[in-house]
């Protein structure tokens, strides 16, 4: 794999709890935990695009709360 350039958000504090994002030149972004950066989730700039919204709309929160 080449070399990617990991970043996670600001909303991170330490190397525990968080997604970090990287992606390449063409068309495809990868996701990994930054505690267990050996499995790596490979998805494409659009459905990450379609996942954002969903998310951004509460479409996923149910799964976040306790």
């Amino acid at each position: 794999m080449e070399q990617l350039n990991w970043q996670k958000s600001s909303f991170s504090g330490t190397n525990t709890n968080c997604l970090e994002i990287a992606s390449s030149a063409g068309e495809l972004v990868y996701i990994r935990e930054s505690d267990d950066p050996t499995t790596i989730v490979t998805t494409t700039r659009t459905k990450l695009h379609t996942w954002i919204h969903g998310a951004k709309a509460g479409e996923f929160d149910h799964l976040t709360e306790a």
